[in-house]
């Protein structure tokens, strides 16, 4: 549908709205404008987005003519450009949400964090709709959110006073990137901005300012997540995050390509990381921890607990292993007033 490389144009009553769709995911917005006649028009968004970029500071004149052929002019100069556009009236409409929808207001900061430590464990597998996805549940003045690809899952819980709705949706991965890039767009009192959230049929809508996100949810069930966490871990390993996630990375660069594959070694006060690969050698580091135990040696995807160690932002991170073929289950080393995270990362063989 060569249409949906558009944006559809609209002005009426000193407004000029803006519309983009995929149809799977839509967003739209308005400003406001100087409306000389009302009308529509499709044209296509990334020439309309380059050309405006190049606009003088200052306002600019759209004009359409009956063929749909598009002007864009700098008022008062010469610069000017004309699109080759589409009539408004072939656009496909947009999903809104049904008027008497329940809706719950979140704060930026709280979906932002939802998202930050979660998004990387979605899986990128689109023929796997129930783990291309992430869980968004709000009930009991909790906010969650639970991602899983199979080989590591993430879950954070965020306590919300005044949290009156409750909703549980599956939110396609490509939209949780949108909604991430949405929400980053506010850079200022993010914890107090808010974004509203509500659901018609198969389609959930986040709304910010102007701007209105849609997105067709997944109809699929996601994963028993809970029976996918241990209960407990016969070891418990606190070090500092920073030197931690250093170490992982400076000898994964000796990792196999193929596997990415690091051993994590513990003994008392010690965890020791090593590499070994027939293409690149062998790498090994070093770093201090609190633990006197038994020794034991697990290996893990580096990347999968580097992605985990970027996700946190405390000084010291809590390593539970049990043993060479159970998961590892990684826990801020703080209590993080309200929220509660934590992520499982399967081990592998090396």
């Amino acid at each position: 549908m060569p249409v949906l490389a558009n944006v559809l144009l609209s002005a009426d009553e000193n407004q000029l709205q803006l519309a983009a769709t995929d149809l799977y995911i839509s967003v739209s917005g308005s400003l406001e404008a100087e409306v000389k006649q009302a009308g529509s028009v499709a044209v296509p968004a990334r020439d309309m987005f380059d050309r405006v970029k190049h606009m003088p500071d200052g306002p600019i004149q759209i004009s359409v003519a009956s063929s749909a052929a598009t002007t864009i002019q700098a008022v008062g100069l010469a610069r000017r450009y004309t699109l080759h556009g589409l009539p408004g009236e072939d656009f496909p409409s947009l999903p809104t949400p049904a008027e008497d929808a329940a809706q719950m207001d979140l704060s930026v900061q709280t979906l932002g964090e939802l998202i930050a430590r979660t998004h990387f464990s979605i899986s990128t597998d689109e023929t796997r709709a129930h783990l291309n996805s992430a869980l968004f549940e709000c009930t009991d003045g909790m906010a969650r959110m639970v991602t899983t690809d199979g080989h590591r899952l993430s879950k954070i819980e965020i306590a919300v006073d005044g949290l009156g709705a409750s909703t549980a949706m599956l939110i396609p991965l490509k939209a949780v990137m949108e909604l991430r890039k949405l929400l980053d767009e506010v850079t200022e009192n993010r914890d107090k901005a808010i974004i509203n959230i509500s659901q018609t049929g198969p389609n959930a809508f986040f709304k910010i300012g102007g701007i209105r996100l849609s997105v067709k949810l997944i109809d699929t069930q996601f994963p028993p997540f809970e029976a996918a966490i241990p209960a407990m871990s016969d070891r418990a390993v606190r070090t500092a995050r920073v030197p931690f996630s250093e170490a992982l990375r400076a000898v994964s660069l000796a990792a196999s390509d193929r596997t990415g594959g690091v051993k994590l070694g513990i003994s008392e006060n010690a965890l020791r990381i090593t590499s070994e690969s027939p293409e690149s050698g062998n790498g090994f580091d070093e770093v201090l921890v609190d633990y006197s135990g038994p020794e034991l040696s697990v290996g893990f995807n580096a990347r999968y607990l580097l992605d985990v160690l970027g996700a946190m932002d405390d000084d010291e991170v809590t390593l539970g292993l049990s043993g060479e073929l159970d998961p590892a289950v990684l826990r801020p080393g703080s209590d993080d007033g309200g929220i509660d995270y934590i992520a499982v990362v399967m081990p592998m063989r090396i």
